[in-house]
This record gives structure tokens, C-alpha cells and sequence, in this order.
């Protein structure tokens, strides 16, 4: 095969996503009480539960449920969220986690009466930004787009049009675990449920640029 044709082929084969088994999925803080079926996982989130660390309240937590799969390299990652949110601080959402110092948690979470999509990214020390949504939303779709050091976070009222709301640094060329997490600081949990989870694996860009300038 001429090396000239490799990276549209690369391109190709990297606009296929991949529906994730739920069933090989592990757990962080397994909550009490959850089921998967089909492409669907619900949970009652643990109370009482948060990932959170040291900025502005002084204290570290890191203990909310997440169900995760392992992946390297660069991808894009699909999820719809549905929440029965009702006390401040419940929620939740996608988290991609290098380990305890370094991850991002993004979704829905009500705070004082409104709902907001949030992010938190964290690399040894916690920041939290909001985008105040006008209403209740029935459900939230979030993309999740791994491009070398970089995160691109998107969120959908309706599964169709997207909005940016982060581009944020995570660790480049280490492994993530990235799955479904949810969490309930203050309250006594509530039902959470996940659908349509999805992968898509990305060619490495770096290399795509190498094949492009070394191409016959």
C-alpha cells in the first residue's frame, strides 16, 4: 500500500464509533445500587458523595461513583444524562481521570434552584466553571473530544446541536479512564441515568502529520 493513501484510509477508519460494552466496564466507589441493560446504566448515586480538591473549601474528596473503561491515545466520547436532581450540588455526568491529581468531570449540576452544565478540571488542585441554563433539560448530551494535551468538551439540548463550553489541558500520552460518574455532596443521592455511551478511537495527530510530510 503507497504510504499517499494511508492517511486518508487513517481518516477513514477513525469516523467509526464503536457503542461501549457496558458489561466490561469497572468501577470506582461502586455505588449500592445500579443495573446495566442494553446501552443504559442506572444508579441510585451514593450520598453524601464528591471529586473535589483543596481550592477555595480547603478539603479533598474522592469518592462519588464512576464506571469506567481504560482507553490510550486520542478519542472522541459520546453520552446522553438524565437526572432526578434535587438537592444542591447533585450531579452528573462524564469524568476522564489519569489518576487521583488529575481528571475532569463534566455535566449537569443544580445548584441553588438552577441547573447549570458544569466542568471541573483538575490538575493537582480544583477549578469549577458553570454555564447557567434557562430551564430544566430533560436530558443533556455531552461530547468529549481527547486531542493530544488538550480536552474538548461539548454539551446538546437535543442530541444534535452542540455548544462548546471547555477546551482544558489534560496530560498528553498516558492512558484515561473515561465512563459515567455522578456524585451527591450534599444530599441524600438521587437516580441518575446514562445512555448511548460511545468511543470513537482517533488517529494519533502527530503521527497523521509525520505520514503526511513522509508520504511517497
Amino acid at each position: 500500500m503507497k504510504k499517499s493513501i494511508v492517511l486518508p484510509l487513517l481518516l477513514m477508519i477513525a469516523t467509526t464509533a464503536s457503542s461501549q460494552n457496558l458489561k466490561t466496564m469497572n468501577w470506582l466507589n461502586e455505588p449500592a445500587s445500579w443495573q446495566v441493560s442494553e446501552d443504559k446504566l442506572e444508579m441510585f448515586v451514593t450520598p453524601q458523595s464528591d471529586y473535589w480538591r483543596e481550592t477555595h473549601y480547603g478539603f479533598t474528596v474522592d469518592d462519588g461513583p464512576f464506571y469506567y473503561t481504560t482507553r490510550g491515545g486520542e478519542f472522541e466520547a459520546n453520552l446522553k444524562i438524565t437526572g432526578e436532581y434535587t438537592t444542591r450540588f447533585d450531579q452528573m455526568g462524564m469524568m476522564l481521570r489519569v489518576d487521583e491529581e488529575h481528571w475532569i468531570k463534566t455535566g449537569i449540576e443544580y445548584v441553588d434552584g438552577q441547573y447549570n452544565f458544569s466542568t471541573v478540571v483538575t490538575d493537582t488542585k480544583s477549578s469549577w466553571s458553570v454555564i447557567q441554563l434557562s430551564e430544566q433539560p430533560a436530558s443533556v448530551w455531552i461530547k468529549v473530544i481527547r486531542r493530544l494535551d488538550a480536552v474538548e468538551i461539548f454539551y446538546s439540548l437535543d442530541g444534535k446541536n452542540y455548544t462548546m463550553s471547555n477546551l482544558s489541558y489534560l496530560k498528553n500520552n498516558v492512558p484515561v479512564k473515561v465512563g459515567m460518574m455522578a456524585a451527591s455532596p450534599d444530599g441524600e443521592g438521587f437516580k441518575a441515568i446514562f445512555e448511548d455511551f460511545s468511543i470513537k478511537h482517533l488517529p494519533d495527530m502527530k503521527r497523521l502529520e509525520w505520514l503526511e510530510r513522509n508520504k511517497e
